[in-house]
């Protein structure tokens, strides 16, 4: 069993940036230790990707920016993002996020997921 890492620094954003193919998308970063309770990603997007609209029905998600540029859109309307915006995304809310013509990388933070469990399909 491995033991968690106790308080403090668990990652660089300029060594991930750095270390991670120009052309890499997706997690560069997950909090892994055992004994969280939230989970947090750092996600890049390359220039005009998008993550497709959709709503996360259990969880309320915190959105950082923390390089490039984008939209976020939700029932609100369409908001640009750029390094320093923090976006709240409650449970239920549909959202959609595009990166802009130098891609977008953020920090994303909620309660950790709850075990895998048998529901129904959301209603459209």
């Amino acid at each position: 069993m491995t033991s968690d890492p106790g308080p403090g620094v668990l990652a660089h954003l300029g060594s991930l940036l750095h270390q991670a193919p120009a052309d890499r998308s997706g997690a560069l970063w997950r909090l892994q230790e055992e004994s969280r309770q939230l989970d947090a990603n750092i996600i890049r997007l390359p220039a005009n990707a998008e993550v497709a609209g959709h709503v996360e029905p259990d969880l309320d998600v915190l959105v950082q920016v923390l390089d490039g540029s984008g939209r976020l859109e939700t029932a609100n309307g369409r908001q640009d993002l750029s390094p320093g915006c923090t976006a709240w995304l409650p449970h239920g809310a549909r959202r959609s996020v595009t990166a802009g013509g130098d891609g977008l990388v953020y920090l994303t933070v909620h309660r950790r997921r709850p075990g895998l469990s048998i529901r129904s399909a959301p209603a459209e």
